[in-house]
């Protein structure tokens, strides 16, 4: 059970950081609208396999905040793109 518990926080922690990278170097803002909530979605996966790993329930309630608050962002992202994305008033 370790092990797997193991190899899916290293396989997570690896999406991590290629989600970041794909946030920092996105080529468009909707590109980099999308991989911060796959950021989000990711880090709820490692909370998630945390609160497995030491058995504390309590830490998904933190992934279930986490997971919320990366929708409510994204639907903020998308709105604001809807409306026309920044302007140079």
């Amino acid at each position: 059970m370790d092990t797997v518990i193991l190899i899916s926080q290293v396989l997570m922690s690896l999406a991590l950081i290629l989600a970041f990278v794909r946030v920092v170097r996105g080529p468009s803002l909707p590109d980099r609208v999308v991989a911060l909530e796959l950021f989000a979605s990711i880090v709820v996966g490692l909370v998630g396999v945390y609160a497995i790993k030491v058995d504390v329930s309590s830490f998904l309630d933190a992934a279930i905040v986490i997971a919320l608050m990366g929708f409510l962002a994204a639907i903020g992202f998308a709105r604001f793109l809807e409306r026309g994305g920044p302007r140079d008033d």
